[in-house]
């Protein structure tokens, strides 16, 4: 694909503190990060090919569960489900080391490289969506608050289970939690133009995507 007329973006910085205010700024800017590490890109390359990154974000005010979303929460109401501060644990860091194996390409190395270990450690407030199965950790994701708004940032699930659709399970968990604050937006952070790993991002009602230029726009999943 050939660059549009907003060019080339890849920015980043570093911070050590950032207060939910400025977050909410940042992620309506097209920001994301990864510990104390920010950025934004507006081109990537997945499967050899240059795609556009689509920012996207969910319009709580407007948003319902679909049928099939609702199917899954109903099917998981088994699980045991916490949502506290971050604290990366060895249970954490063993499913992680499972989890990564699903990934032929690019395969993460550290949980570490996408969240802190403690909740003192993050820039922003993180919070820790943990999953269990008769006391087991099947699932475990993280997201952040911002002041009006929430970002996912990384999930994570065992990969021996497949049919319970975990990764999906601790997003709808994370909009749901979002929806009892009241919220105004959730961000699900990056998706290609094209097809790719990311398209469970596309599936949302009330979904925008950033144009770059400054506006949220209507997201059509054509």
């Amino acid at each position: 694909m050939l660059l549009d007329e907003t060019g080339l973006i890849n920015e980043r910085f570093n911070c050590d503190f950032a207060p939910a205010e400025a977050m909410d700024a940042l992620w309506a800017a097209g920001w994301r990060h990864f510990g104390h590490h920010f950025f934004r890109y507006n081109f990537g390359i997945h499967a050899g090919r240059v795609m556009r990154v689509l920012p996207l974000r969910i319009d709580l005010k407007r948003f319902t569960f679909s049928k099939s979303q609702r199917r899954n929460l109903r099917r998981n109401t088994a699980l045991d489900i916490t949502i506290g501060q971050l604290g990366v644990t060895e249970e954490s860091r063993s499913l992680f080391e499972r989890h990564r194996l699903r990934f032929a390409e690019g395969r993460p190395d550290r949980l570490e490289d996408f969240v802190p270990a403690t909740a003192v450690a993050s820039p922003c407030e993180t919070l820790q969506l943990s999953v269990r199965e008769t006391g087991r950790l099947v699932a475990e994701s993280y997201f952040d608050l911002g002041e009006r708004s929430a970002s996912s940032v990384f999930a994570m699930f065992d990969p021996a289970i497949t049919a319970a659709g975990l990764g999906i399970y601790t997003l709808l968990k994370e909009i749901e939690h979002s929806l009892d604050l009241g919220l105004d937006h959730f961000y699900l952070g990056y998706a290609y133009d094209g097809e790719s790993f990311y398209d469970y991002k596309k599936r949302f009602q009330a979904t925008e995507h950033f144009d770059w230029k400054g506006i949220w726009r209507e997201f059509r999943n054509e």
